[in-house]
């Protein structure tokens, strides 16, 4: 049997992000049907994860690769899910996946968020892009996100530049004026998040003076398909469960 894929997400109060993570849930689960996906959220919704975890030891299940929803290495994969990870019961076996990004893949998906809202391939050379992410005290977050820019600008933008809606600067907004400063001919704001939620909405708010605002990243196939990547990746590896650091 191969092991249950649990998808872990962060909660949100608003109803778009949960419904958000299980439109990519069905996406992953019509690409691999024969992996069972289970969703699992830190806060705000549920089921919990503590509580997926505690049903799928009650069926019997063994083997469980954790997969965080999220863009970066953050506190949320270093300390919050290794954590209630700890707290598992005893007999499930598990193996916690990489978070999502870097990825190309997920430049690909940013690309599809950006002509679908109507952009075209012949505009990349013209237009500057805020690579737009919810932010974090982490400066390896931090780090990743402004490297993901630099590589983003050589497929063929104007330019790029990073931005963030919390924790660290710039704001969307700020980059806007930035790249209407740089003489862009149009300015588009890429949100790199997975869901809505507040902090997507004041990343939409720093977009007002964008000529073009894409949609958040949410069931994209291609975010499906890193996620799929992740879960082979841990799962092909040895199995080693998680232990309490001293």
């Amino acid at each position: 049997m191969k092991p249950v894929l649990l998808v872990i997400a962060h909660g949100s109060r608003d109803p778009r992000h949960a419904a958000t993570v299980h439109a990519l849930v069905r996406r992953v689960r019509s690409l691999r049907p024969d992996v069972r996906v289970e969703t699992g959220f830190l806060d705000f919704n549920i089921p919990s994860v503590q509580g997926v975890l505690e049903s799928l030891a009650a069926e019997g299940v063994r083997d469980v690769v954790a997969l965080p929803l999220l863009l970066t290495r953050a506190f949320h994969a270093k300390a919050d899910i290794p954590a209630v990870l700890r707290d598992a019961p005893r007999q499930l076996r598990i193996r916690q996946a990489e978070v999502l990004g870097p990825s190309p893949l997920l430049l690909s998906a940013l690309e599809r968020r950006l002509y679908e809202a109507g952009l075209t391939p012949a505009d990349k050379s013209s237009t500057g892009v805020v690579l737009a992410s919810a932010g974090s005290t982490d400066p390896e977050a931090i780090a990743v996100i402004a490297d993901i820019a630099r590589e983003w600008r050589h497929t063929g933008w104007c330019a790029v530049r990073p931005a963030f809606a919390s924790a660290a600067l710039p704001r969307t907004e700020d980059a806007v004026r930035e790249l209407r400063a740089l003489g862009c001919a149009t300015v588009a704001v890429a949100p790199y998040v997975l869901a809505p939620g507040f902090l997507p909405d004041r990343i939409a708010r720093g977009a007002a003076e964008a000529d073009v605002l894409a949609e958040v990243l949410g069931p994209a196939p291609e975010v499906a398909r890193v996620l799929l990547r992740r879960y082979d990746a841990a799962a092909a590896r040895g199995l080693l469960r998680l232990t309490v650091s001293a």
